[in-house]
């Protein structure tokens, strides 16, 4: 059984310590970045706009565009598709000789 750990993430330039299992560190970093980045796209120009309010918006936008994806099941079939198709494309570069 893994223990949690504390990991710092940083939204709107201000800094929260979460706990995490290990396994969990790079989901948590990339839902942090993902939450960030929709928290500064929310927040635009105005420096002044109260940190919570955006957080509800970034939150309720995230979880509209998670259902939109839940609803598509063929969507996600679609997209792991594509992934394997990179990966194999990737590792058929990186299997072919140099030159």
């Amino acid at each position: 059984m893994s223990t949690t750990e504390p990991v710092n993430v940083r939204l709107l330039d201000r800094e929260y310590t979460v706990g995490c299992t290990p396994e969990q560190r790079d989901g948590l970093l990339a839902a942090a970045k993902l939450l960030d980045t929709k928290m500064r796209e929310i927040r635009g120009g105005n420096k002044m706009a109260a940190v919570d309010r955006i957080a509800v918006l970034a939150a309720l936008n995230i979880a509209h565009e998670f259902l939109q994806v839940r609803a598509e099941p063929h969507r996600e079939r679609d997209i792991a598709h594509s992934l394997g198709m990179l990966n194999r494309r990737i590792d058929d570069l990186l299997d072919a000789p140099p030159g």
